[in-house]
């Protein structure tokens, strides 16, 4: 009766055990898709160009697309520990886990009816998504002690994971087809309708297999649940001393976590910064998720004591953890430029055509044929950003001699704007189905600081021309051309990703084979030692060699081989982390605790950021802010060297057995 109380799997058979443990991991494939198609992929850019096409600049949509995510990450912070004391008391984490997920699914369904200019709604809709999203993992992973046996926590956790990347990632590519197949918005729209489902359906096994946990206690006499609840925290808050173990390790999650966040948050718009095309920044986000998939796996059996294989595990990552970077840094100097993306060189002004750089609609590089008024930008809207030239005469033109390849134009949109033909060296420019060009400048409202790119081809020197057609329909739009800056763009790099890939799968081959034929006689003794805090701290070394390389890659090959150690430590050791915490938890207030975790996962997700935007304010560039992640990861790794895991667990199971002893007596 007393191991009852403490857990769920006793006193069932392998085959039901096995089945609750399925059911669990199942809900990490269910809730992933919000993660990647909703958060990561598809719903930023929707927000942008169509719920916030009438803010007066994507900037503007960008600003308020971050403060929705702030916004919902301290509602969920606050609301936290509140409602995992409230779900132990009340004997309802399953009831609080659907209700959460019916809050989620509800809020991700209503954005098919966000349409242009409904930001306001995409961001009451995004919120409530966002808490539904996160209300329910606190009660997902509260259950995680009362499902695996603590010697299979490990594996449970890390399993959740893995299955978790390949449903977020199967989901999304189902996504990406609709959308190229359907249009940006219908092909949108349906996505955030089929991760409603998807979520939904796929919650229903935990909700039916895993059996309700038994209550912690019960309220106080004659107060109510949210007073009883605030009672319960204010008695964790003072009696913290005595998980002395587990608050160190609190605040060395805190910290470590912290630059994992901000290392996945960085990650895309670093690589855009150093000139990687968006072909290689989605490909690898697709990469990792595909590839944490079996890593998770491996971290999740090196700490397992009955897991024959784990010194073959281990060696195989430390292989990777060796060999993946240096096979990376020689492939920049060794291979050939046009397969390994390098940075081509700069274009230099010539005597008849202007270099690589920004240049405004008032520079003297530029060449407004007909009648123009050039506005600057205190004669502008707050949106714009430097002088925009307008003219609203058919056949006038804006013209641009310049020493490259590619030139962004940043362009005004507004109810007034009309078409603008594009033109390079006299031939029209094809857009992606090889139809003429047209810049469309019409919008419901003005606009400022929209950009369009067009491809001369091939290096050399060219003229950009785009003229206004005055090329609109009866109904809609009017006769005005409004043009920025042009910025001559750095040379796009040019890769090989067969052969990279290639190189790649031939490191992991060889790989598997030495450590499957080396790996016990070389990390046989080594991996016996290995606990899930020293497997977390190897993720961690990992991740400083993950700084430390990001600060000086500049190739596509060195950003792949990149990705692919991201991969191999981004699953495991979040699930590491959640199954070392659930292990040194009192399991029957699992829901208190895990709103504790959820809390330091949301204020984690602050300083990391804030870090990288002060070292990018102070020293003009990404690449010092990069190498500055690595201070969360030393520091991480220092306190978790003086958490002592053992004791941590001995006072967590005091605990549960002084609750089972109440439980017992309340019975009587």
């Amino acid at each position: 009766m007393t191991s009852e109380v403490i857990a769920g799997y006793v006193g069932i058979d392998e085959a039901e055990y096995r089945r609750r443990i399925r059911a669990w991991t199942l809900y990490d494939w269910a809730n992933s898709a919000f993660f990647t198609t909703i958060l990561a992929a598809v719903l930023p850019v929707y927000y942008s160009q169509v719920a916030g096409s009438t803010l007066g600049s994507p900037a503007k949509a960008t600003q308020y697309w971050t403060i929705t995510l702030s916004l919902s990450l301290i509602i969920v912070a606050v609301l936290s520990p509140i409602l995992g004391t409230v779900s132990d008391i009340l004997r309802a984490k399953k009831a609080f886990l659907a209700l959460f997920t019916a809050i989620g699914t509800m809020g991700v369904g209503l954005l098919v009816l966000v349409d242009s200019g409904d930001w306001l709604l995409a961001s009451a809709f995004l919120i409530i998504g966002r808490i539904g999203a996160a209300g329910a993992n606190i009660f997902y992973d509260a259950l995680l002690p009362h499902v695996a046996r603590p010697e299979d926590q490990d594996r449970v956790s890390t399993r959740g994971y893995a299955i978790g990347y390949l449903g977020g990632g199967l989901l999304l590519a189902v996504n990406i087809v609709m959308i190229f197949t359907l249009g940006d918005t219908l092909g949108a729209r349906l996505s955030f309708v089929s991760v409603a489902v998807w979520w939904a359906v796929f919650s229903i096994p935990i909700l039916r297999r895993v059996p309700e946990p038994p209550a912690a206690g019960s309220p106080l006499a004659g107060a109510s649940i949210f007073r009883a609840s605030l009672s319960r925290l204010r008695e964790t808050f003072a009696n913290l001393r005595k998980y002395r173990q587990l608050f160190r390790y609190l605040v060395a999650f805190l910290i470590y976590n912290d630059g994992i966040g901000t290392i996945i948050g960085v990650a895309v718009i670093y690589g855009a910064e150093l000139g990687f095309g968006s072909i290689e920044l989605v490909a690898a986000i697709l990469l990792v998720q595909f590839v944490g998939i079996p890593f998770s796996l491996i971290f999740g059996r090196i700490p397992s004591r009955d897991e024959r294989h784990r010194a073959i595990f281990l060696a195989f990552v430390m292989w990777n953890l060796i060999v993946i970077p240096l096979a990376g840094f020689a492939g920049r100097f060794l291979l050939d430029g046009d397969v390994t993306g390098a940075r081509l060189p700069e274009f230099e002004s010539t005597a008849t055509a202007a270099g690589e750089g920004e240049y405004g609609a008032d520079s003297a590089a530029v060449d407004l044929a007909g009648s123009w008024q050039v506005l600057r930008e205190d004669e502008l809207p707050s949106a714009a950003d430097g002088a925009y030239a307008f003219t609203s005469r058919v056949g006038d033109e804006y013209r641009l001699a310049y020493h490259g390849q590619e030139v962004e134009i940043t362009y005004a949109e507004g109810p007034e704007r009309s078409r603008w033909a594009v033109l390079v060296d006299g031939v029209p420019a094809l857009d992606d189905d090889d139809e003429p060009l047209l810049i469309d400048g019409y919008n419901v409202a003005d606009r400022f600081q929209l950009t369009e790119t067009i491809d001369a081809g091939e290096a050399g020197e060219h003229v950009l021309s785009i003229i206004n057609t005055n090329d609109r329909d009866e109904d809609s739009g009017g006769t005005v051309m409004a043009i920025g800056q042009a910025e001559v763009l750095p040379a796009p790099r040019v890769s090989n990703l067969g052969s990279i890939l290639g190189l790649l799968l031939v490191i992991e081959v060889v790989g598997l084979a030495l450590a499957a034929l080396f790996g016990r006689p070389v990390a046989g003794r080594l991996a016996d030692s290995m606990t899930t805090k020293r497997t977390i701290i190897l993720s961690l070394a990992v991740y400083s060699v993950i700084a430390v390389w990001g600060f000086v890659l500049d190739t596509v090959i060195e950003f792949w081989y990149l990705a692919w150690m991201v991969a191999i430590v981004q699953g495991g050791s979040q699930a590491l982390s959640r199954s070392l915490y659930a292990s040194m938890s009192p399991t029957t207030e699992s829901g208190e605790f895990f709103g504790f975790f959820s809390v330091m996962s949301k204020v984690s997700a602050i300083v990391g950021p804030l870090v990288f935007a002060l070292a990018v304010a102070v020293f003009g560039s990404s690449r010092p802010a990069v190498l500055s992640i690595i201070v969360f990861f030393l520091v991480g790794i220092t306190l978790l060297l003086r958490v002592d895991v053992d004791e941590g667990r001995r006072v967590a199971q005091e605990a549960d057995r002084a609750a089972a002893a109440a439980h017992l007596v309340r019975g009587a």
